[in-house]
C-alpha cells in the first residue's frame, strides 16, 4: 500500500504562528507562567516543547523547566506489535508534584499515546494539573481526552496519515496529510 500527498495543511508560518498563539493561551489560562513545566513526548513533540519554551521565555521572560517523555513501555499496544519498540530516555529533572504540567506532542489522534502520557506522569509525581497542547487534532478519539491547546483541528479519515515533519528531525517544517492508495 501507498502513501500519495493528498494535502499541505500548514507550513514553516502557519506552524510558527500556531505555537505562539497556544503559548499566549497557556500564558492566559495559567494566569502566568508561575508553576509551570513543560513535557515533551518522544519523539517530535520534544522539539515543539523547546519551541515553546523558548516562546513562553519571549514572552514573559521566564524560563520554563522542560522535560523529556517517553511513553514506549506504558503503551497499551506493546503485545500487539510485531516490530521491537525503540525505548528512549525520560528525563525530568524536576519534581512534578504540585505544577502544572504542559504535556505537548504534535498529533492527537486516538488519545492513546496522551493515556500512557499520564500514567507515566503520575509515576513521577502528583501534578496539581495536567494539561495538553498538540500541533494537531484530527479526530478520531478512543478514549475520553482532548487537547486543552490545539495548534490546527485537522478532520482527517482513519485511512490518512498526518505527517508532521520538524526542522529539528525533518530539516523541514510542514503538516501534509497523505493518502493510503492500493498500487
Amino acid at each position: 500500500m501507498a502513501l500519495h500527498h493528498k494535502a499541505t495543511v500548514m507550513d514553516e508560518k502557519s506552524m510558527k504562528q500556531a505555537l505562539r498563539r497556544i503559548a499566549h493561551e497557556i500564558i492566559e489560562h495559567n494566569k502566568g507562567t508561575e508553576n509551570i513545566v513543560l513535557i515533551g513526548i518522544h519523539t517530535r513533540g520534544v522539539p515543539l516543547s523547546k519551541r515553546m519554551q523558548e516562546y513562553l521565555k519571549e514572552i514573559e521572560g521566564t524560563d520554563i523547566p522542560l522535560g523529556i517523555l517517553d511513553i514506549t513501555l506504558y503503551r497499551d499496544d506493546l503485545i500487539e506489535r510485531h516490530d521491537q519498540p525503540v525505548v528512549h530516555t525520560t528525563d525530568v529533572p524536576f519534581d512534578l508534584t504540585g505544577k502544572h504540567v504542559i504535556v505537548i506532542d504534535d498529533v492527537l489522534f486516538t488519545g492513546r499515546t496522551i493515556r500512557s502520557a499520564m500514567d507515566a506522569l503520575i509515576d513521577l509525581g502528583r501534578p496539581a494539573s495536567i494539561q495538553l497542547a498538540v500541533l494537531i487534532d484530527r479526530g478520531h478519539r478512543e478514549l475520553p481526552i482532548r487537547a486543552d491547546y490545539v495548534g490546527k483541528n485537522v478532520p482527517s479519515s482513519r485511512s490518512e496519515l498526518v505527517e508532521v515533519k520538524l526542522l529539528e528531525i525533518d530539516q523541514e517544517d510542514r503538516v501534509d496529510i497523505l493518502e493510503k492508495k492500493n498500487g
